[in-house]
């Protein structure tokens, strides 16, 4: 059953590299600066954070199958992955838990293959081009509709 307390972050490929990839495009925070932004925004809405990060796509899809367990709700980002999987999007949708979909650069003001999300149209909250300050702000919009 769902703990009405807790979120799932999730971080999808090459985030990791966060704080070193691009910075002129991601900037200087880290993934450790990410989760610990999305968990303070999480407990001042009265929510814990289990976060991970994978660059593997079966990894992360075994994740969101695990929080139908104990989560309320999904907080993710999955780059590269948001172009290019259905079955990250049926694995979100699968496990029947509101998600918001978080993209630290503005994909519509990038490449055109980056314009398309496999997950736009389910998501039940989208926070674009905000930098890292999106997970919080995807956090704070996802709290108010659980």
């Amino acid at each position: 059953m769902s703990d009405p307390r807790r979120l799932l972050l999730v971080n999808g490929p090459n985030l990791n590299l966060l704080g070193t990839r691009e910075p002129g495009i991601y900037g200087s925070a880290t993934l450790a600066d990410v989760e610990r932004i999305t968990a303070d925004a999480a407990a001042s809405a009265g929510f814990e954070i289990r976060a991970i990060q994978s660059n593997h796509e079966g990894v992360l899809i075994d994740a969101i199958h695990a929080a139908r367990e104990d989560c309320a709700g999904i907080v993710i980002n999955p780059g590269g992955l948001t172009h290019t999987s259905v079955s990250l999007r049926d694995a979100l949708t699968g496990v029947g838990l509101p998600f918001a979909e978080v993209h630290i650069s503005d994909v519509y003001a990038r490449e055109g293959f980056r314009h398309h999300s496999y997950l736009h149209d389910v998501a039940a909250v989208r926070v674009v081009g905000r930098g890292v300050d999106g997970y919080a702000d995807a956090v704070r919009q996802l709290a108010e509709l659980l």
